[in-house]
């Protein structure tokens, strides 16, 4: 009995991924995607839907309910990456003009794209957050493995999508990689003396965003005024 209920846990967790990582799906494909028989797969996402984890459109589409967005807004509160990113984030755009993204480890070989300030030029790189890229083939990918050569970021060329150039650098919590900052911008726009500039920048505002997750240093009692 005990298997069973474990097994039915899976499997909902596992509709569950599929419809936030895809943002909507019908029947058919998440039955496919958990390797789930229809019957078994709307079962499941009959009981995500009465306890709001999912919601279904108009189309029949599954997609991410109130509950789980709840949730997550939670998880991302009071102090979070994002939070502390954020002010640095906006300083990076202000003086590149380019889009800015905070990345952490996503499901698998991933990294995902949590959170952007967008560039300031007409043409610049589109909102990704939410969506996940391969580790091995993304600048934050290389960074989140610490995958960076001695001067502290990592440049990547056409490596998720063609004419795009990606400048990443590694946040840190105390030793411990917990995501990237990274630049992300239309190749032919990128020198080479800015891709050092703006590696040199994105090291600075990686070495601040680690100091606010390490929190204020401690520092001795205050000295005894005479």
């Amino acid at each position: 009995m005990a298997e069973a209920s474990t097994r039915t846990v899976e499997r909902a967790l596992a509709l569950l991924a599929t419809v936030c990582e895809t943002g909507g799906t019908n029947l058919v494909d998440s039955a496919r995607e958990c390797e789930l028989a229809p019957s078994t797969a709307l079962r499941l996402l009959r009981t995500l839907e009465t306890t709001g984890f999912v919601s279904k459109d108009e189309s029949g589409n599954y997609r991410p309910g109130g509950r789980i967005i709840q949730l997550g807004a939670q998880a991302l509160s009071n102090e979070s990456l994002i939070d502390l990113a954020k002010p640095t984030m906006d300083a990076l755009v202000a003086e590149t003009g380019e889009s800015a993204y905070l990345s952490v480890r996503g499901h698998g070989h991933t990294a995902l794209y949590l959170n952007i300030v967008e560039g300031t030029h007409s043409v610049r790189h589109a909102n990704w957050v939410g969506r996940t890229v391969p580790l091995d083939a993304s600048a934050a990918g290389h960074a989140l493995r610490g995958d960076v050569p001695a001067d502290g970021y990592v440049v990547v060329e056409r490596g998720v999508e063609a004419d795009v150039t990606a400048i990443a650098c590694p946040v840190r919590s105390e030793a411990r990689i917990v995501g990237a900052l990274s630049l992300v911008i239309p190749s032919y726009r990128l020198t080479a003396p800015e891709t050092v500039r703006y590696g040199q920048m994105l090291v600075s505002a990686a070495a601040e965003v680690s100091a606010r997750l390490s929190g204020p240093t401690k520092s001795g009692p205050p000295e005894r005024q005479s």
